[in-house]
């Protein structure tokens, strides 16, 4: 699985429905309306390469209201989580 982490701008008046737009995309896995120097953060996640581009470039920044992305490719994951589901395969549920 590919994953990258596209930073968006989008007109300030329309982020909800850019947020559920963009959401509804496939290849997008979340989107986040975020505080700081962007609007929305979408993890997008796909299997193969070039579909980053048909997403991102074909889909993404098509749609209305979007004005600027900025992408990153993800290498690796670390994650807590990740790592609380390995350690408990096969062991019963203490709660």
């Amino acid at each position: 699985m590919i994953t990258a982490i596209v930073l968006i701008d989008c007109a300030t008046d329309s982020i909800p429905e850019v947020a559920e737009t963009l959401a509804a995309l496939p290849g997008v896995s979340e989107v986040y309306s975020v505080a700081g120097h962007v609007d929305l953060i979408a993890m997008v996640r796909v299997r193969e390469f070039e579909q980053i581009a048909q997403v991102i470039a074909g889909s993404i920044s098509k749609v209305p209201g979007v004005l600027n992305t900025d992408s990153h490719i993800a290498f690796r994951a670390y994650s807590q989580h990740d790592l609380e589901e390995a350690f408990a395969i096969g062991l019963a549920n203490a709660d």
